[in-house]
């Protein structure tokens, strides 16, 4: 009998054909996000659940199940970031959890630099000037932004995706800079031409844009918040296509309201899909709805590495991208 999986939303057409071949898969045609009862009961009911992270598999889904009641073996995550599953309860159940790395970090970090490009360039607020008629042409004083080339850019976190976002920053001829919590080899960081910061602080001070690559999560909420803005100089931008909760909403929007700092560009927000409408009235901030890996080679790899792991599960293997069990 093939183990039964869940895929809690619409998937890439060529990967749900490839599941359906695989296992007795029931599929999300209506692509709405599961509520948490539905969420509950599908770990009663399924060998496996293929996540995203639109679902929020807190304590309270798995609160009052029991090891001897749960059936869901696995849980395959679409996506790298999994501080949307609570993995003390998956723990608990014994439930194994894997993600998809790798595959996104390319155009992960192409985002991040489009978004400081835009900041910078104040891109979306000259699209915005002339769709809405209010263009009058060139003139000396227009749209006067920042340059980006040989400017200091800031990583927070140095992994995949950040190494990817430096490899794109020397090509404008930045000089990168990057906070770890863990060191970073030197070899690694020969070959970016990277400087790591004893100090999130250090960073901060210092980097004309900084980029966050650091995973979400409770460690890592509101890292971004009053005391680091701050420190930022008044040119400074800060960019998040990392996680929402990273970035403390009230702070961020008072230093752009303030213009404390130049501006910010951000492709991931807290209680996706609502935001903060604070940021809809500031003209200093680039908004995009979360698309760092949206393109259509990556959410294909994404959705057959998901099917890599579970394959390898049921085949009693260790999964390639093990993040618990």
């Amino acid at each position: 009998m093939k183990p039964s999986v869940l895929v809690t939303r619409k998937w890439p057409t060529s990967v749900e054909e490839k599941l359906a071949e695989l296992f007795d898969v029931t599929l999300n045609s209506d692509d709405r996000p599961l509520s948490k009862l539905e969420t509950k009961s599908a770990l009663l009911e399924y060998d496996a659940i293929l996540t995203t992270v639109t679902d929020k598999l807190d304590a309270s889904v798995f609160e009052g199940i029991k090891p001897s009641e749960v059936k869901t073996r696995i849980i395959g995550n679409y996506g790298v970031g999994f501080s949307h599953i609570d993995l003390p309860s998956v723990k608990r159940l014994g439930i194994v959890v894997t993600n998809t790395p790798d595959v996104l970090s390319e155009c992960t970090a192409d985002i991040a630099v489009m978004l400081m490009l835009m900041a910078a360039r104040r891109a979306g607020e000259a699209e915005r000037e002339l769709r809405n008629g209010a263009w009058t042409g060139w003139r000396p004083t227009h749209m006067i932004g920042h340059k980006v080339s040989q400017k200091t850019f800031g990583i927070v976190g140095f992994g995949r995706i950040g190494r990817a976002a430096a490899q794109r920053a020397l090509g404008f001829d930045m000089q990168v800079k990057v906070y770890n919590r863990s060191r970073v080899p030197p070899a690694v960081l020969k070959e970016y031409k990277a400087t790591q910061l004893e100090s999130l602080d250090d960073l901060f001070r210092q980097s004309d844009f900084i980029s966050l690559h650091c995973p979400g999560g409770v460690e890592n909420t509101h890292l971004i918040n009053h005391k680091m803005l701050a420190l930022m100089k008044p040119s400074g931008f800060i960019i998040n296509t990392a996680r929402g909760e990273v970035v403390d909403d009230d702070a961020l929007i008072s230093v752009l309201k303030n213009k404390q700092i130049a501006g910010a560009g951000l492709d991931v927000f807290n209680n996706e899909p609502h935001i903060n409408e604070a940021y809809l009235a500031l003209e200093n901030v680039v908004l995009l709805p979360h698309l760092g890996s949206a393109t259509e080679t990556t959410r294909d790899a994404m959705g057959y590495r998901v099917i890599d792991n579970i394959c390898a599960f049921f085949k009693e293997l260790t999964p390639a991208d093990l993040v618990a069990g």
